[in-house]
């Protein structure tokens, strides 16, 4: 494998090295062993650490341990691992063993979470449904990646556009690079500020850092503000202080999938964490990450153009003349024959129009010019005529790369108050789905912060810097690289003539024989039309040979140069040539902070926050529109919160009140409250109550965005460019109207944020310390919702714009469903369990022909067997077993036909995921094997995106 790593990159792997001889002096050595009550055999990866400071370390294979610290004596040691009780035992000599026994515990139930509330506890007592997984359960996963293993959890689903760009989603309207979603890393909000989308785990958190994971389905705005309308991702990385040393993991194996290039690829992954903390004080780590492969590819051929009475199974021009391909691009580019020739054909002076002349002077006027024209031609209905395409394998970038880079500095002036600087950058190669399918090649995103925190408040600042590199519209590029050859005008210009041409000297041939043969010429203007119509597919293959004549082809020369040309220039281009290159670099810049008055309070808990937040776009007009002056915009955000929470009736009740105001520059504050309630009976028995609110204020390209693709031309919803676009005064239809031939004139409403009004009723419980019951039912209610209307705009009796634009839907979108989740664990260690969830657009029948873009299966569940620890041999291992029910997807990338009609299935699917590894205390290395999609059922989860097969991998690691 070839593994390249930036300069800077080196410059921290010896900065590592360098670091490990720096120490303390004034310090003196604890040491002792840790063992399991029961088998008496030591236990290894048992925390320990001194009460009230950071000095600790991990036991060795033989559960010992060993560390320095600068603390005088007495001192408190804490000893934790998960699936035991926690201890503590005292230190007054340092010369004698600290022996501990620890007592085995079940984890079921135990979990503490903190994004439901802000603040830690169990999950049991949760105010809101969520999901955790923990490391225990990252190393366990069957899943290739512990991003992967989200969509195990329940109601949780998956959008894969590459194989390193997943989007997750909960409770449907589910999307590409899902915005309804909000996704923080370590607190920072790691949507990429230009493109509008969390990118996956690109640029994010190495599995060797990851602590935990909690997802949130459902509003989350009274706490985490904009966007937090369906849910939360939290990711959170490892402390320095709590997890020091030197690991390192090595991962490789397969990707499998027939339809591709090349069926079976390399797979590579490789992650590097080194931690050291000194005296206490001082922390630090470094984090290197990187990830290559061929990815997943598109190749989808169904026709969604539907002209000329297609059918969505057509795979091919020879099909349908007007052919416009899933996942071929090029092709979206079509003209109606028929209009296009009537003023030449009716007109002298050109081959065409002087033949009809003729025909229709030798029968003295009797057959019209008119009919003639109509004989040879195919009805307006089925005349449309696209340009050939090429196939998204031929135009994208499959050399899927990824590096992350994690530097964290910690300082603590006591054992409650910690200074970090954090800096993490990403760079990489990948595919993403939105309008058109866009290579992301060479993209690159940091993030930094700065923050103060304490336990009971915190105070951050950061910012994120997007690149697009040398990213490219797919689409766009196929239409540049024909345009470049061979301009569209040329183009059907000589297919349509050649068509007429072929079409017309059928006609006469048969016309003339038929004459001769005595017929009237009523009789042979019947056989000469039937000759052209029966020959219309000849006359099409021959225009299309003629017109691609000299057509350049995919790993020639010329196509490359082409292709190289249209990739650098900026999107849309201009008059020397199409551009599909995105030149973007906006900035996000964020501040915030908590303050938890719980030392303050103690009769209940009561907490504030508040955030502003600076959008600087910045695309060089390849993405956003300019104002008057040339400049793109700048946007201001703010908000802030209040929480109250109390316990009543022996602690058995728990009250939660939020309220948060947000405002931003070009909408109207908007106020999110949320109220919850929990109830404990019997110890471990929880009933949940709450009504919560979320709300979204269109991201940036809804706004702003302002940019030509093969489909349409999309613009934001914001007055001003309804205005530039002359949208506003019309004439302006809706596309389902002029589909159905009555062109209705639309009529715009103010755009707002959209809102959603949420209750939830839930229940958690522990059952004799083996079984863990998990149920809810949720209603949704979205106001203002926002969706995309296509709009046709006439330009002339043959040629129109046409634009998609976010709206507000005028009527409420109603959803609800419910979700069920059981985890048992049985004897020796084995652990069972499963998950179903449901969710249903309530009201569909009422939207018309709105597209609310649902994008959610029905159904969906999860079942699971493993064990940690088979008969405390080290073995450990996992089966899943995933399947989700069919459902329609809409998108700007389905074609308008296709939305419009519903037609946009996507199958149903199941696959199988299973794990097996081995520990090998003593040399602390972990040896796993494993396959996603172990059956190698190809599915796909959204319109347009990869097949995916099956991922056979295995990986060593040390110290993990």
């Amino acid at each position: 494998m070839n593994c390249y790593l930036p300069r800077q990159a080196w410059f921290i792997v010896m900065f590592i090295f360098l670091c490990q001889t720096a120490f303390s002096q004034n310090s003196r050595t604890i040491s002792g062993s840790v063992v399991d009550a029961t088998t008496g055999k030591g236990l290894q990866g048992v925390s320990v650490s001194v009460k009230g400071a950071t000095s600790g370390a991990i036991t060795d294979a033989g559960g010992a341990f060993r560390f320095t610290t600068g603390h005088s004596l007495p001192l408190t040691l804490q000893f934790s691992f998960v699936g035991y009780k926690p201890e503590e035992a005292t230190v007054t000599d340092a010369s004698v063993n600290v022996n501990v026994q620890l007592s085995s515990t079940e984890i079921l139930g135990k979990e503490v979470v903190v994004s439901a509330s802000r603040v830690a506890e169990s999950i049991l007592q949760s105010p809101v449904s969520i999901e955790k997984l923990d490391i225990r359960a990252i190393k366990a996963t069957p899943a290739p990646s512990f991003y992967d293993a989200l969509a195990n959890m329940k109601g949780v689903e998956m959008s894969t556009q590459s194989l390193t760009f997943k989007s997750v989603n909960t409770r449907g309207f589910n999307s590409n690079g899902n915005t309804r979603m909000l996704q923080l890393i370590d607190g920072m909000d790691n949507q990429a500020p230009g493109l509008n989308f969390s990118v996956g785990n690109i640029v994010g958190i190495t599995e060797l850092d990851m602590d935990n994971v909690e997802v949130l389905p459902g509003a989350a705005s009274a706490l985490y503000g904009p966007n937090a309308l369906n849910g939360i991702v939290l990711l959170n990385s490892k402390s320095p202080f709590q997890y020091q040393g030197l690991s390192a993991n090595i991962k490789t194996g397969l990707l499998n999938e027939s339809g591709r290039t090349n069926s079976s690829t390399g797979y590579y992954d490789v992650s590097v964490r080194y931690a050291k903390a000194f005296n206490d004080k001082f922390a630090f780590k470094i984090n290197l990450g990187y990830v290559k492969a061929d990815d997943w590819q598109a190749y989808d051929k169904r026709d969604q153009s539907l002209l000329n009475g297609s059918k969505l199974t057509n795979t091919g021009h020879a099909a349908n003349p007007g052919y416009n391909g899933v996942n071929t691009y090029g092709d979206e580019t079509n003209v109606n024959m028929k209009g296009s020739l009537r003023s030449t054909a009716m007109t002298t002076g050109n081959p065409l129009g002087n033949g009809i002349a003729g025909l229709s002077a030798a029968t003295g006027g009797a057959i019209t010019r008119d009919m003639i024209y109509n004989a040879i031609m195919p009805d307006s209905n089925n005349a449309y005529v696209s340009r050939t395409g090429y196939d998204e394998r031929n135009l994208a970038d499959y050399d899927t790369k990824n590096l992350k880079v994690n530097v964290a500095l910690h300082y603590k002036f006591n054992s409650n108050l910690e200074l970090l600087g954090q800096g993490s950058y990403g760079t990489g190669t990948t595919v993403y789905t939105g309008a058109d399918r866009y290579s992301i090649k060479n993209f690159r995103m940091g993030q930094y912060k700065i923050e103060l925190r304490a336990d009971n408040f915190y105070v951050r600042g950061y910012t994120t810097q997007e690149r697009s590199g040398d990213s490219y519209a797919i689409g766009t590029l196929g239409a540049g690289i024909n345009e470049a050859w061979k301009p569209s005008t040329t183009w059907f210009q000589q297919y349509f003539g050649t068509y007429a041409g072929g079409s017309l000297t059928a006609f006469s041939t048969a016309f003339q024989q038929a004459l001769g043969a005595g017929q009237s010429p009523a009789a042979a203007f019947a056989a000469a039309t039937a000759a052209a119509q029966g020959g219309s597919a000849n006359f099409h293959n021959a225009a299309r040979t003629t017109a691609d004549q000299g057509r350049l082809l995919p790993g020639t020369p010329a196509f490359d140069a082409a292709a190289q040309k249209v990739k650098d220039k900026p999107i849309p281009g201009d008059a020397s040539g199409v551009g599909a290159k995105f030149n973007d670099k906006t900035n996000l810049y964020q501040g915030e902070f908590m303050y938890n008055f719980k030392n303050q309070i103690s009769f209940m808990e009561l907490m504030v926050g508040g955030n502003i937040r600076q959008y600087d776009l910045n695309s060089d007009g390849t993405i956003f529109a300019k104002d008057d002056n040339g400049k793109e915009f700048n946007i201001l955000e703010y908000g802030g919160y209040l929480q109250v929470g109390k316990r009543l009736l022996n602690d058995q009740l728990k009250l939660t009140g939020a309220l948060r105001y947000d405002k931003n520059e070009n909408f109207e504050g908007q106020f999110s409250p949320r109220l919850s309630a929990v109830f404990t009976f019997l110890e471990t028995h929880n009933i949940r109550a709450s009504y919560q609110t979320g709300f979204r204020i269109p991201h940036c390209q809804d706004q702003y965005i302002d940019l030509l693709t093969p489909q349409a031309r999309l613009i934001g919803g914001l007055p001003f460019l309804r205005e530039r676009y002359g949208l506003n005064t019309g004439p302006v239809y809706t596309l389902e109207s002029v589909q159905a031939g009555a062109p209705k004139q639309y009529t715009f409403r103010e755009f707002k944020p959209e809102k959603i009004v949420a209750f939830e009723l839930g229940y958690k419980a522990l059952i004799a310390n083996k079984l863990v019951i998990d149920a809810y039912v949720y209603t949704n209610t979205f106001k203002n919702f926002n969706g995309t209307q296509i709009l046709v705009q006439p330009t002339s009796l043959t040629t129109r714009n046409i634009y998609s634009i976010p709206v507000n839907y005028e009527k409420d979108i109603k959803s609800w469903g419910w979700a069920l989740g059981l985890d048992y664990n049985l004897p020796q260690q084995f652990v069972v369990g499963g998950n179903v969830s449901y969710n249903e657009l309530s009201n569909e029948k009422d939207l018309g022909s709105f597209k609310a873009m649902y994008n959610t299966p029905k159904v969906r569940y999860n079942i699971y067997l493993g064990n940690r620890n088979i008969a405390r041999s080290f073995f450990s291992f996992n089966v899943t077993w995933r399947w989700q029910d069919s459902f329609i997807w809409s998108s700007s990338f389905v074609g308008p036909a296709v939305n419009a009609m519903g037609l946009s299935e996507i199958p149903s699917y199941g696959t199988l995921d299973a794990q097996i590894s081995k520990l090998f205390p003593k040399p602390k290395v972990t040896v796993k094997i494993g396959a996603a999609n172990l059956t190698q059922n190809v599915y796909i989860q959204s319109w347009g995106n990869p097949s995916v097969g099956a991922q056979y991998y295995a990986s060593i690691g040390y110290n993990l």
